[in-house]
């Protein structure tokens, strides 16, 4: 068998050698993810296993962004099957030497999402993630269908953007280590894009801004000083600025707007630094506030990450930005498909 064979079949159990690949369906888009929790599929159950995480008793009607693609555009979009993928780090670098895949970490999610709960942005190139390099391998294996395909890149919270990041903003704005920090990340994004152009110049990327986490729920009570707010956009928009020019030297690029998204859903803080968010409703009953706590009607699930009606939403979004910027004519996600996701959603004590 070989030492490449033995490794492949025996000491990754569950891992890619084991979950054949479908044929794509004519027209579809493979779906390729790199970045952190806010793309890691939610129901991952190898990494996600603890039942407080991603929606808690209602994890079984919260589903994250690329979930809900995979989901409703599944003859479109192909973010590659569903499986057990990746190794713990000792293998993974054993592969790796050896000439074959060492994605690590493992976890159950789809073949083109790479995104890890956790990961910063110097992730995407470096360390034992290099998140880059393991998507690249795999689109060498069929370049031609990649050439045109879609790459999401959406990072930064664990870098600059946690509450501790925002109190320091808000303190001391941008100093000389804050803003060596915010262009750091930016700088490991335009690596990535870099390493992704040398191999495939053509295929579609979407570099996604920060969030601001003054929005979040749990920090409405901080930060009301108009100063301080400002002092935080300020470092965000340096970061979103960096990103802004790397898609202006890309033909092949296109920015979303995080903040604005946000901004036009549920709004923000009035101009003393307030709390003035509106409610989101969808069809005739569902009101969606931005608030924390896993039912539906929360924005945000109790673990602090995006709940459904917030990634249906962002999902219809992505779309409306690939189609517009690139063409690709994906069908618009309407708000009944969006409020069906959760139609069936009820507390049940067995949730994983």
């Amino acid at each position: 068998m070989g030492v490449a064979g033995f490794v492949a079949c025996y000491l990754v159990p569950g891992g890619p050698w084991k979950v054949a690949s479908r044929a794509p369906a004519k027209g579809e888009i493979p779906l390729a993810v790199l970045g952190d929790s806010d793309s890691h599929s939610y129901h991952d159950t190898i990494r996600i296993k603890y039942r407080a995480a991603r929606g808690g008793r209602y994890r079984s009607s919260t589903y994250q962004w690329g979930e809900i693609l995979a989901r409703l555009r599944p003859r479109q979009i192909d973010p590659g099957p569903w499986g057990v993928w990746g190794a713990n780090w000792r293998i993974a670098r054993l592969l790796s030497a050896i000439g074959l895949e060492g994605r690590a970490p493992r976890k159950l999610d789809f073949r083109y999402n790479f995104a890890v709960s956790g990961a910063v942005c110097a992730d995407l190139v470096e360390g034992d993630d290099r998140q880059v390099q393991r998507l690249t391998y795999l689109m060498k294996k069929d370049p031609s269908r990649w050439r045109n395909g879609l790459i999401v890149v959406r990072i930064g919270v664990n870098s600059f953007g946690q509450t501790e990041h925002l109190e320091e903003f808000a303190k001391s704005g941008l100093s000389s280590e804050s803003r060596a920090g915010v262009l750091k990340c930016a700088n490991d994004v335009r690596a990535a894009v870099r390493a992704i152009r040398a191999e495939f110049p053509l295929a579609r990327l979407v570099l996604v801004g920060i969030l601001d986490n003054s929005d979040w729920a749990r920090n409405l009570s901080k930060w009301k000083s108009p100063i301080e707010l400002a002092r935080i956009r300020e470092a965000l928009d340096l970061y979103d600025n960096e990103l802004r020019a790397i898609v202006r030297g890309d033909g092949y690029a296109a920015f979303f707007d995080d903040r604005k998204w946000f901004a036009q859903h549920w709004g923000g803080r009035d101009a003393n630094g307030l709390p003035a968010y509106r409610s989101v409703s969808l069809g005739e009953a569902l009101v969606v506030t931005n608030t924390q706590g896993d039912a539906p009607t929360n924005a945000v699930v109790e673990d602090g990450h995006a709940g459904t009606i917030w990634n249906g939403l962002w999902a219809a979004g992505l779309i409306d930005l690939v189609n517009r910027e690139f063409g690709m004519h994906i069908e618009p996600i309407s708000e009944t498909e969006i409020v069906d996701l959760i139609k069936d959603a009820s507390p049940t004590s067995g949730a994983q």
